[in-house]
């Protein structure tokens, strides 16, 4: 997704992304976007955005709590990873210095249903126990991942 400068802007993405997460034979996402925006904003405040990415689909280990998530970075380097479903909004935040650990993964997966092989972009942001994980699974959020990967390591292990 890239980048972006405003909480409001971060909502307006999401509820795209909200739209978008519906799947031809899922039931429509049923949120309270007024409720959202608030959640959003309280978490967010009135940090400068320098950077959001939203994963389409929600990556192995979050299926039990939502729809999608986002990462957004925060001009000061402070990473939050959120996670939006029908009834469910929760939230981590950490500085990119305090990670443990950062990894790309540029593989292929076996696509089942279509029968072929896809590429993927995998940026997963460890700290203690917790892993963050972002995916991108086509051109544009490949670039957004790069990116957002790009500022990650720089904020967390900046040239002297």
């Amino acid at each position: 997704m890239g980048s972006v400068t405003t909480v409001a802007g971060v909502f307006e993405a999401v509820q795209q992304a909200a739209v978008d997460a519906t799947g031809p034979d899922e039931k429509a996402l049923q949120l309270d976007y007024d409720a959202l925006k608030k959640n959003i904003e309280a978490a967010l405040g009135d940090r400068k955005i320098a950077l959001l990415h939203i994963n389409k689909y929600l990556p192995e280990g979050y299926e039990e709590q939502g729809r999608f998530n986002l990462a957004v970075l925060t001009a000061g380097n402070v990473l939050y990873d959120m996670v939006i479903g029908d009834s469910y909004f929760r939230y981590d935040v950490v500085s990119a210095r305090d990670l443990d650990k950062v990894q790309v993964i540029d593989a292929v997966w076996d696509n089942r249903e279509k029968r072929q092989e896809e590429p993927f972009l995998s940026l997963r942001l460890m700290h203690g126990e917790e892993a963050h994980l972002l995916l991108a699974l086509d051109d544009a959020a490949r670039k957004s991942l790069f990116a957002f990967a790009a500022a990650v390591a720089a904020a967390r292990n900046p040239e002297r």
